[in-house]
C-alpha cells in the first residue's frame, strides 16, 4: 500500500503530467500530428524557469517564459513540416535532438538545484495544510484553469478550424482555412502546455535536469490512452477530463507497482512498468468492445 506522502506525491506528479497529456491530445488527436518534440520542450520549460528563478525573476513570470519557450519549440517543429515539407515525425525528432544542446546552453550545466529558491509553491506553504498537500492544491487549480481555457479554445472559431484541419485537411483548405497556420498554432500551444508542465515539475522537485524529458512522450501517451479507456472521449471536455484522469491513474499504478512487495519491482523497472501499462491501455478497450458485442449478440 502507498503511504499518505507517496499517495499525494503520485497525485501531484499525475496532475503535472495531465498538462503533458493535454498537449499530446492537441497534437495527436486534434491535429493528427505525431510530435516527439515534447521530450525536448519538457526540460526546456524546466531549464528556462529554473535559470530565471535563479536570476531573481518572479516565479510566475519565469513560468510564463517557460510556456513561451515551449511554444517556440513547437512552432519550429511545425514550420519544418509546413514550410520545408519535412515529415512531421522527422521534424519533431530534429527539434527534440536540437533542444538537448539548447537546454544545456540555457542552463550552462547538466542540472540546476532550486532548493532554497522562491518558487510558485512558496507562498502556498503558509496555508494550514500538510507540506505534501500544498502542491496538489496548486496544481489542481492550474489544471482546472488550463482545462477550461483549452476547452473554450476548442469551441472557438479558431479551435473549430484547427479540429477541421486535423480531421480533413483537404476539405478544410477548400473551406478557406489556412491549414498550415493551424498546424503551427496547434503544435505551438501543445508544446507550450508541455513547457508549463516542465516548469512546474522543476519547481515541485527542486531541480531542473537536461535529461528529465526522456520518456515524457510515452508517459503522455499512456495518460492519454489510459484516460480514453476510462472516460469515453465523446466530447472535447470529456477527452480533456480523461487526460487528467489517465495521468493520475498512471502515476498511482506506478506507485502501487513499485510499492507492492509481492511483485518484487524496483525503481529501475519503471520503463518496463510503463510499457506494460501502455500496452494494457491500448488493448483493453478493444477487448471490452469485443466482449460487449458478444454479450449484445447473445441477448439479441
Amino acid at each position: 500500500m502507498l503511504s499518505e506522502i507517496a499517495f499525494y506525491g503520485a497525485i501531484e506528479t499525475g496532475l503535472i503530467y495531465g498538462l503533458v497529456a493535454f498537449g499530446i491530445f492537441l497534437s495527436f488527436r486534434v491535429l493528427n500530428f505525431p510530435d516527439l518534440t515534447v521530450d525536448g520542450s519538457f526540460p526546456l520549460g524546466a531549464a528556462v524557469a529554473a535559470v530565471l528563478i535563479m536570476e531573481g525573476w518572479d516565479p510566475w513570470i519565469a513560468t510564463g517564459c517557460a510556456v513561451l519557450a515551449g511554444m517556440a519549440a513547437g512552432a519550429v517543429t511545425a514550420i519544418l513540416n509546413v514550410k520545408l515539407n519535412i515529415l512531421n515525425l522527422l521534424a519533431s525528432i530534429l527539434t527534440m535532438t536540437a533542444l538537448y544542446s539548447v537546454n544545456l546552453r540555457i542552463m550552462g550545466r547538466p542540472n540546476i538545484a532550486l532548493l532554497g529558491e522562491e518558487t510558485v509553491l512558496t507562498p502556498w506553504y503558509s496555508l494550514d495544510l500538510a507540506y505534501h498537500q500544498v502542491p496538489v492544491l496548486l496544481f489542481i487549480i492550474v489544471i482546472f484553469v488550463s482545462l477550461i481555457l483549452l476547452w473554450r479554445f476548442m469551441k472557438s472559431e479558431t479551435g473549430l478550424a484547427m479540429r477541421a484541419t486535423g480531421a480533413n485537411p483537404r476539405m478544410a483548405r477548400a473551406q478557406g482555412i489556412a491549414t498550415g497556420a493551424m498546424i503551427i498554432l496547434g503544435v505551438a500551444i501543445s508544446n507550450g502546455l508541455v513547457g508549463l508542465a516542465g516548469a512546474l515539475f522543476a519547481q515541485s522537485q527542486g531541480a531542473a535536469d537536461v535529461t528529465m524529458g526522456v520518456g515524457v512522450i510515452v508517459i503522455g501517451l499512456a495518460s492519454l490512452i489510459g484516460g480514453e479507456a476510462v472516460v469515453t472521449p465523446a466530447t472535447v471536455l470529456r477527452a480533456l477530463i480523461g487526460c487528467v484522469v489517465g495521468a493520475i491513474i498512471y502515476r498511482l499504478a506506478i506507485g502501487f507497482a513499485l510499492n507492492a512487495d509481492i511483485l518484487g519491482l524496483k525503481a529501475q523497472d519503471l520503463n518496463l512498468i510503463t510499457a506494460v501499462l501502455v500496452t494494457l491501455a491500448i488493448v483493453l478497450p478493444g477487448v471490452r468492445n469485443t466482449v460487449t458485442h458478444k454479450l449484445t449478440r447473445k441477448k439479441a
